[in-house]
């Protein structure tokens, strides 16, 4: 799995394992007290890997694993790295309100316009809220940047669970 330059703020990925589904989350279960360098919980066939509270950052990813039954040819690991889910809720908050934003001066330029009344400043607005977006934007991928070297090494501790 490549974490290079793509557009994607949140990596997914997907392989196809040998063992069953069980075997799998088994594997990781085991880990869970084999190891002190990732917390792992696991809810039905989702596994979460992070890092503990003490070394975390604000940009710190977790691994979000879904291991599915593959109807007795193995199973399929899905997985999805991304930021805390406090994290990613704050930062989806603000996209939907500058979106909103933008379209409510959109709404105010054109009224003004139909009106016949100057709308330059509503259009700044607007202007502004590009702009903003694009802060917010590069601010992710800042944010990415920053718990890459920490995304790889989750993605070797998988692979290494599950070669176990």
């Amino acid at each position: 799995m490549s974490l290079g330059n793509e557009i994607v703020l949140r990596p997914r990925f997907q392989m196809e394992l040998q063992q069953d589904h069980a075997s799998a989350l088994n594997l990781f279960e085991a880990a869970k007290y084999s190891q002190k360098r990732f917390v792992i919980s696991r809810v039905d066939n989702h596994v979460f890997i992070r890092l503990p509270k003490q070394d975390q950052h604000f940009w710190s990813p977790q691994l979000h694993l879904e291991i599915l039954d593959n109807q007795g040819n193995g199973s399929i690991l899905k997985g999805l790295f991304g930021p805390n889910p406090t994290v990613w809720t704050m930062f989806m908050f603000f996209h939907f309100m500058v979106a909103g934003l933008f379209i409510a001066f959109g709404i105010w330029a054109y009224s003004n316009h139909a009106l016949g009344i100057t709308y330059n400043l509503q259009i700044a607005f607007m202007l502004f809220m590009v702009v903003l977006w694009f802060v917010l934007y590069f601010a992710g991928r800042m944010g990415k940047r920053a718990g890459k070297d920490e995304m790889v090494e989750m993605q070797t501790f998988m692979t290494t669970v599950l070669q176990s």
